[in-house]
Formats: structure tokens, C-alpha cells, sequence
């Protein structure tokens, strides 16, 4: 683990002074990030203000999800990034030093690309997510333990995906739609998915797991998530995260190289 903790480490500061050449892009990107999150928080302030709850929720619950979801999104694409530039490791040959250098190729993959910028982002989002979870005055220490698990498998889902668009990358060499096609469906998760009608509800929450990893924590923070449900998200990221890497392990076996 220590290693693998400052290979990352070096990678990461690589990473961003390459960002760096080029600053008043970074600057930009930064702004653009910040700007997209303020508009859609305005949005959800300005919705559920003129309605006064959106499924049942108040406005600070709307809110409790918005966070819920930037907080794990943020973080996927902060440790997650060099996912988006696999798809040219493959295609030029690269990959093929990722097999033969003694570091584990789905680490060099998946970790190696780390965004600072995320990480600058993710500090203010932890002080707006503590800042809320005050405002609801009721949360006890099992909410909080709930709240943290869920978290933590909606962060093994986001995972998971991440491994089979790898996958996807060795066996057929596109990534980017399937990233895109990843991040649709995530994105419907940025409110509560109790706003959609059924079937689309049920298939968004135990098909296509964005309610497992986008609503589930804030449910589970209010106390309106049953244990069934908690169970229920542990078994189906157990398996996923399974099949994510038998996925990867088949890919791998029947990668062909550049040279070939």
C-alpha cells in the first residue's frame, strides 16, 4: 500500500504540473466548473422555492442530494481521470508498457491521472455537506453511519464502472461514449430519483444502480432508508465490483497488442 500510495502521489504532481503550463486554461476550467455548479444550485433553489417541496422534499433536503452527488462525482473523476485518456494508451501502444513495468496495470489505469482541480472543489462541497447536515438537526450517529456506508458503496459502483469502460477500452477501443454514456445516466441522479415515474424509478435504482449511488446516501443521512435497501446496495456493489474485475481479467487475456 505504501508503494502504490507514492507512485500515486508522483503521478498526481506530474499530473498537475502538466496542467500548469497551460494556466489560464486551468483557470478557466476551474471557473467553468464552479460556474456549472452554482447554475444548477440556483436552479434547484429558484424550483423548489415557487413549489416549496420537489417528491416530498424540502428545500435543504433538495439541496442534502444535490451535495450528496457532487461530493461522489467529484471525487470518481478526481481519483478516476487518467479513465478518459486510456482509450490513447491503448490505441498507441502504450498499454503495453502499463503490462510489463512491475506496478498493477489496472492501478496505472484507473489512479495515475489524479485532477487537483476536483480536489480543490471537494473542500468547499465538505463544508457545505457538514453545513447542511447541521441544518437538519436530527440526524443521529446511525444516520451518520448509514450515510457514510452508502457512500462508501456508491463509491464502489462508481468504481466498478470505471473498471468496465477499462475493459470496454481493451476489447473494442472506445471509452469516450461509453464515459459519456456514464455520465448521462449519473446525471439523473443530481436530484432525488423519487421525482421519476415508474418504471423508470425501479430500473434507475436497482438495474442501473444511479439511485443506489446518488440518492441512497442522503436517504440513508434522513433516516428514510429501510436496512433491506442498505443490504440490498452491499450485495448488488459486491457483485458488480465482482464482475467489474472478472470483466477486466477476461479483457486482459485477450488484449493484442500494437506490435501485433
Amino acid at each position: 500500500m505504501k508503494k502504490y500510495l507514492k507512485v500515486w502521489w508522483l503521478y498526481t504532481i506530474n499530473s498537475f504540473e502538466v496542467q500548469l503550463n497551460v494556466r489560464w486554461g486551468l483557470i478557466l476550467f476551474l471557473f467553468a466548473k464552479i460556474l456549472r455548479f452554482a447554475a444548477f444550485a440556483f436552479f434547484l433553489v429558484v424550483l423548489v422555492s415557487s413549489t416549496k417541496v420537489l417528491a416530498g422534499y424540502s428545500l435543504d433536503q433538495v439541496i442534502l442530494f444535490f451535495l450528496s452527488f457532487n461530493l461522489l462525482d467529484i471525487l470518481s473523476q478526481l481519483l478516476f481521470r487518467e479513465v478518459y485518456r486510456f482509450r490513447a494508451a491503448v490505441v498507441s501502444g502504450n498499454f503495453d508498457f502499463y503490462l510489463i513495468k512491475p506496478l498493477n496495470p489496472l492501478f496505472r489505469s484507473l489512479f495515475t491521472g489524479a485532477d487537483l482541480l476536483d480536489f480543490i472543489t471537494l473542500i468547499p462541497l465538505l463544508l457545505a455537506v457538514a453545513y447542511f447536515i447541521n441544518k437538519l438537526q436530527v440526524v443521529g450517529m446511525i444516520n451518520l453511519v448509514g450515510f457514510f456506508l452508502m457512500l462508501l458503496v456508491g463509491f464502489l459502483v462508481a468504481l466498478s464502472f470505471h473498471i468496465l469502460v477499462l475493459s470496454l477500452g481493451i476489447l473494442t477501443t472506445e471509452v469516450d461514449n461509453a464515459i459519456f454514456i456514464y455520465r448521462d445516466l449519473i446525471g439523473m441522479g443530481r436530484v432525488p430519483v423519487d421525482i421519476y415515474m415508474e418504471p423508470i424509478r425501479g430500473l434507475i435504482t436497482f438495474i442501473i444502480p444511479v439511485g443506489i449511488m446518488m440518492t441512497f446516501p442522503a436517504k440513508a443521512l434522513m433516516g428514510l432508508l429501510t436496512w433491506p435497501l442498505m443490504i440490498y446496495a452491499v450485495l448488488f456493489v459486491s457483485f458488480l465490483l465482482y464482475l467489474s474485475l472478472k470483466t477486466w481479467q477476461f479483457a486482459i487475456k485477450r488484449y493484442s497488442s500494437a506490435s501485433s
